[in-house]
C-alpha cells in the first residue's frame, strides 16, 4: 500500500539539462568482476561479506531467517578467518582481484583508443565493493555517454554473478532521466579467443613448471540445486572444459573438471577440488 509521502513527492529522475544532442556520441564500456573487501581487516571483511551474502541472487533461501543465519553466525565468525586468507595473497597495490582487473581495463582502454579516439570510456566496477557499479554508471551519466557496454568478467554465465549484475544495472537505470541504449554480453565460455588464451596460459605454465600426468580444471562451486532450477553454469563450465582440453589434444583420462570453493552443509557441484586431490595418489598420479 502506498503511503501518502510518496503521492506528494517529485521522482527522483537524475537531471540531464547539460547533454549536448549534436556531440559525438560516447560508449561507456564497464567491465564487471566480483568484488573484494577495501583491505584486509576483518571489518572490511565483514561488510564485504554482508553485502555479498545479502544479495538474492547469490543465496536463495528465506530473507528472515537467513538474516538471521548472517548476523548471529556467519558475520560473527566467518570474517576473521576469511581475512587470514586474504592477507595471505594481498599485494601492495592492492586486492590481486582488483589489481589485475584494472590492468585489464587500462589495456582495453588504451586498445580502443587507437581506433577510436574519444569515443569509448572504458571504467572497471565490482558488483560488491569499490569501485561500485553506481558510482561508475554516474560517471558514464556526467559524461554524458549514450550506450553503455556491460561486461561481466564471469565466462560462464549464472543467476548468481551475470543476472546480479543485470539487477543492479537496472535498478540504478530506472532513477535515470535519459536513458541509454543498452548492451551487455552475458557469457563467453565457448569463444575461440577465450579458449586460446585459456590455452596459452596453461602452455606457459608447462613449459615453465613440467607437464604433469592430469590436469584439473577447477571452477567456482555452485549449490546443485540452482544447476537443477535451470541455472546453465555447469553445463557452460563442462563445455569450456571439454574445448579447452580438445585445444590442448588431451585425452580423456588426461583432464577433469572440478569445483571449489563450497560453502555450507548443502551439496554443491561436483567433483569437489580438494576431495580430488586427495584421491589422486592412489590413482597413480
Amino acid at each position: 500500500m502506498h503511503k501518502l509521502s510518496e503521492f506528494s513527492q517529485m521522482p527522483p529522475f537524475a537531471v540531464a539539462a547539460d547533454f549536448k544532442h549534436a556531440n559525438q556520441i560516447k560508449v561507456g564500456v564497464m567491465l564487471v568482476n566480483l568484488g573484494t573487501p577495501d583491505d584486509t581487516s576483518v571489518a572490511a571483511v565483514r561488510r564485504y561479506l554482508n553485502e555479498f551474502l545479502s544479495d538474492p541472487r547469490v543465496v536463495e533461501f528465506p530473507r528472515l531467517p537467513w538474516w538471521l543465519v548472517m548476523q548471529l553466525f556467519i558475520l560473527r565468525f566467518r570474517p576473521r578467518k576469511v581475512a587470514h586468507a586474504y592477507t595471505s595473497v594481498w599485494q601492495e597495490e592492492g586486492s590481486p582481484l582488483l589489481v589485475y582487473s584494472k590492468a585489464q581495463a587500462t589495456a582495453l582502454q588504451e586498445e580502443l583508443d587507437v581506433y577510436f579516439p574519444q569515443r569509448f570510456i572504458v571504467a572497471l566496477a565490482m558488483r560488491y565493493g569499490k569501485p561500485a557499479i553506481h558510482d561508475v554508471m554516474d560517471g558514464f551519466r556526467q559524461q554524458h555517454c549514450r550506450h553503455l557496454l556491460i561486461i561481466p568478467m564471469f565466462p560462464q554465465y549464472s543467476a548468481t554473478t551475470t543476472a546480479s549484475v543485470f539487477d543492479e544495472v537496472t535498478r540504478i537505470l530506472k532513477s535515470w532521466r535519459l536513458l541509454p541504449q543498452l548492451h551487455m554480453l552475458m557469457n563467453y565460455h565457448d569463444r575461440p579467443s577465450y579458449i586460446d588464451a585459456l590455452a596459452m596460459s596453461i602452455e606457459a605454465g608447462w613449459q615453465k613448471n613440467g607437464r604433469g600426468q592430469q590436469l584439473l580444471m577447477s571452477f567456482h562451486g555452485l549449490p546443485q540445486r540452482y544447476h537443477r532450477a535451470g541455472d546453465p553454469y555447469y553445463c557452460e563450465c563442462m563445455k569450456t572444459a571439454r574445448l579447452l582440453a580438445d585445444r590442448l589434444g588431451l585425452k580423456d583420462a588426461a583432464w577433469q573438471a572440478v569445483f571449489q570453493s563450497r560453502f555450507g552443509r548443502e551439496p554443491w557441484l561436483q567433483p569437489y577440488l580438494n576431495e580430488t586431490i586427495s584421491m589422486l595418489p592412489a590413482s597413480g598420479v
